[in-house]
């Protein structure tokens, strides 16, 4: 069965359409209208091996909080869909990602219960036209969206593009890890569940 998921999420500030694939191979397409948040859901998706068409028409002319929240947003509700019960998964995953300097390390359990702790250390307000508050708040929403536990920390890094694109990267190498299919094909928790 395909692990795929389409997520229409329409509000008086973004409209998004996305198509989801988990069992993917890495193609995709993602317009939301402010170049630094493309470059890291690209990268995400890329590196995750998942499959993502993402599209997302913003009130940018405001700033960019919307379009970032409600992007990653619609990424984890649509992840949290493709996954259904979580049977079958590996479940608990981390991964560590450099770019250049900086050094990444994502840990995550797709536990149900949605907590989210990032620690990027951004230096500046801005990496390209997005805020670093709202590159930030792009993992908490996606974690809670996607009702894991989530604990981003940028480890070192002199450079802000550096440092959000290497935890980018490290949380899409630990999401592919999480989400491959266990040997045992139940859902790995002692409760049976992992339902809040």
């Amino acid at each position: 069965m395909s692990r795929s998921a389409e997520i229409r999420r329409t509000t008086k500030e973004t409209d998004i359409a996305l198509v989801l694939n988990v069992d993917g191979s890495g193609k995709v397409e993602v317009s939301t209208g402010l170049g630094f948040l493309d470059h890291m859901l690209t990268a995400l998706a890329f590196h995750a091996r998942f499959d993502l068409k993402l599209t997302c028409k913003g009130d940018t002319h405001i700033d960019d909080h919307h379009t970032a929240e409600d992007c990653a947003i619609a990424l984890g509700q649509a992840l949290d869909k493709a996954l259904g019960d979580r049977a079958g998964i590996t479940r608990f995953a981390d991964a560590h990602a450099p770019l250049d300097e900086s050094l990444a390390r994502v840990v995550i359990d797709f536990s149900g219960r949605p907590f989210v702790h990032a620690d990027l250390g951004f230096k500046r307000d801005m990496v390209g036209a997005v805020a670093t508050e709202n590159l930030t708040h792009v993992f908490q929403s996606f974690g809670t969206a996607a009702r894991m536990t989530l604990h981003v920390d940028v480890l070192r890094g002199d450079n802000d593009h550096h440092r959000a694109e290497a935890a980018f990267k490290a949380l899409a190498l630990a999401l592919r890890k999480a989400v491959a299919k266990s040997s045992f094909g139940d859902v790995a928790s002692t409760k049976g569940t992992v339902s809040a």
